[in-house]
């Protein structure tokens, strides 16, 4: 699926979840899917969870994450001695 269709499955709207990123028609937010896929949920186990995700809504949320982040500067963290 092309970058633009994945993004498609995204919406913005400050009426729902105020304003967070969403997969589109849902209330479950970019960020609860990545925390999720962080936390080791499969796909498969997310997408039984919540009748009606795709595949795609998955993939649409790290490809958006990862367009956000592109242009952001990370400073390593340096443990104080």
């Amino acid at each position: 699926m092309e970058r633009n269709q994945l993004l498609e499955h995204i919406e913005i709207n400050p009426k729902i979840m105020v304003g967070k990123p969403v997969i589109k028609g849902t209330r479950l937010t970019v960020q609860y899917i990545l925390n999720l896929l962080a936390h080791g949920t499969a796909f498969d186990g997310i997408i039984q969870e919540y009748n009606g995700l795709t595949n795609e809504d998955i993939l649409a949320c790290l490809l958006y994450a990862s367009e956000m982040l592109e242009d952001t500067t990370f400073m390593p963290l340096i443990k104080a001695v």
